[in-house]
């Protein structure tokens, strides 16, 4: 194994960043970069918060793994400053990073691919009159998520129970984003869906059900806390998984994924019914993560799973010299 990772060159982990998920991003990127050195891929940390990213070049990576999530790394930012500078590196390329962070974009896309996902209605920061805002309601009812467009990690999110209720968390999204995304709520059962693999060799791991204290998956459930259920295998009947992974993977390819990816699914309690919320296209790679556990769930260990994302490194317009090196 140590031999295979000699095969990469120099790899930088790109980790930190300037998002609001800059905790969490360190947190992944430590992650795998212990993970890539103990199968002996020369990995070093890099922080393009911190140095410039033509110091890639000027210190010669030949790849990237990109550990960073939200804005600057996973919107398409940081792919375009490395396919100018011409170092392959993992998951989605420049248009399907910056179409993935943007909820109403991916919602626009996929229902425009007959794809199922909640109903929602758009403000925008500045502009939220109080009679737009208690309207909404009206439209999606209640209750209903309010959440910044382009944040992740929960960041932001409000579950809003009644009238009284929407104008502050219209102003909590607004703080984060100048786009605010009211969706519809459904009631039901949460999973997440890891996906793996580019095209038509895009394959689904198992699915994860995910049971959070009072429905409460927030940003402390997700990374610093073990009060959340995670049943994987999933509890759900074969066929419905089937179904579900399905879907994921169609979703996955309508946006043009790569890599790796992993998306959010409600599936309603009454009708059984899944709806996509959204897709993540630098999952997190922490102890709490869920595309690792999927992944372990498969028998892929996590160094494997890094090594295989490692390998499939590459560029949107592959460079001659780019090419020789993924071969």
């Amino acid at each position: 194994m140590k031999q295979q990772g000699s095969l990469f060159g120099k790899v930088a982990v790109l980790m930190g960043g300037r998002s609001a998920e800059r905790e969490v991003s360190l947190m992944s990127g430590g992650g795998v970069l212990q993970a890539l050195r103990s199968r002996g891929v020369d990995a070093h940390a890099f922080d393009p918060a911190e140095r410039p990213m033509d110091d890639l070049r000027r210190e010669g990576f030949a790849r990237c793994f990109i550990a960073l999530h939200g804005r600057y790394g996973e919107d398409g930012t940081v792919q375009g400053a490395l396919e100018l500078l011409g170092i392959p590196y993992t998951g989605a390329g420049v248009m399907a990073s910056s179409m993935a962070i943007d909820k109403v974009m991916t919602k626009r896309v996929w229902l425009a691919e007959g794809l199922p996902t909640p109903r929602y209605a758009l403000l925008h920061r500045g502009s939220t009159e109080r009679e737009r805002v208690r309207a909404v309601p009206d439209e999606l009812g209640l209750p209903l998520i309010v959440k910044p467009v382009r944040e992740g990690s929960s960041l932001g999110v409000t579950k809003v129970a009644g009238y009284s209720e929407m104008q502050q968390a219209v102003e909590e999204a607004g703080r984060l984003d100048a786009d605010i995304l009211c969706e519809q709520f459904i009631e039901g059962d949460e999973v997440t869906v890891p996906v793996l693999g580019t095209g038509e060799g895009a394959c689904a791991l198992p699915v994860i059900h995910i049971v959070a204290p009072e429905g409460n998956y927030d940003y402390q459930n997700k990374y610093f806390t073990d009060v959340t259920d995670y049943r994987v295998p999933c509890d759900l009947p074969a066929d419905e998984e089937a179904a579900i992974q399905a879907l994921a993977v169609r979703a996955y390819r309508v946006i043009g994924c790569r890599g790796w990816g992993r998306l959010d699914i409600m599936i309603d309690r009454s009708t059984r019914a899944p709806y996509l919320l959204e897709i993540n296209t630098s999952p997190g790679m922490t102890g709490h993560s869920l595309v690792p556990m999927a992944a372990r769930a498969a028998g892929m260990s996590y160094e494997d799973l890094c090594l295989n994302l490692l390998a499939g490194a590459t560029l949107d317009y592959p460079q001659p010299a780019a090419v020789e090196a993924a071969a």
